[in-house]
């Protein structure tokens, strides 16, 4: 397969029933997406990669920097993960499975929570799910430093910035700009 024909299909040439998995899977995620998308990053690579085998840990950590860097909203690498795979047909079934289950779930419980804000149940859960979700960019950020290896040096950034964040009310971009310094130097 070659110009149009991967653009729509994809490199791999997966047929409907893997675009059908692709979407179910990540359908599935995204009721599980506490947080936002980023945090279910290790399933997906677990699923894309090491099940699947459509990319390769490299290709992953790839998709995840790609649509990181590029304008719009956070979930966009999910669109890449989904061309990468399949092509446009990969880029729909990924999407449509990431967005169609979370924004329901969002407009039913945004209903039901404005109407029960003050209850004592809703605002321990909302408390709760903050450990969850830090766990959740942890366990991400352990997948996304798998294919560099585990170093010393991005270790201790991130553990510097987990200190900054927790001790201090600076603004991330103090902790993004050492990241990015960090890497201009070839630190990390």
């Amino acid at each position: 397969m070659t110009g149009w024909s991967e653009l729509v299909w994809g490199p791999l040439g997966i047929g409907m029933a893997e675009w059908t998995q692709l979407f179910l899977h990540f359908m599935t995620l995204s009721l599980l997406a506490v947080g936002g998308a980023i945090t279910t990053v290790p399933d997906m690579q677990r699923f894309v990669v090491k099940e699947q085998g459509w990319l390769s840990d490299a290709e992953f950590s790839n998709c995840i920097a790609l649509g990181q860097a590029a304008p719009g909203p956070n979930v966009m690498f999910v669109a890449v993960i989904g061309f990468s795979v399949g092509g446009m047909a990969g880029v729909l079934a990924t999407m449509s499975g990431t967005l169609l289950p979370s924004t329901t779930l969002a407009l039913a419980a945004s209903r039901w929570g404005d109407k029960h804000r003050l209850s004592r149940g809703l605002r321990a859960f909302t408390a709760g799910l903050a450990p969850v979700t830090i766990g959740l960019l942890l366990a991400t950020g352990w997948v996304l430093l798998r294919p560099v290896g585990l170093h010393w040096q991005p270790v201790l950034l991130v553990l510097g910035t987990l200190v900054l964040m927790m001790r201090t009310r600076r603004s991330p971009l103090w902790a993004i700009a050492a990241g990015a310094l960090a890497g201009a130097l070839g630190w990390v």
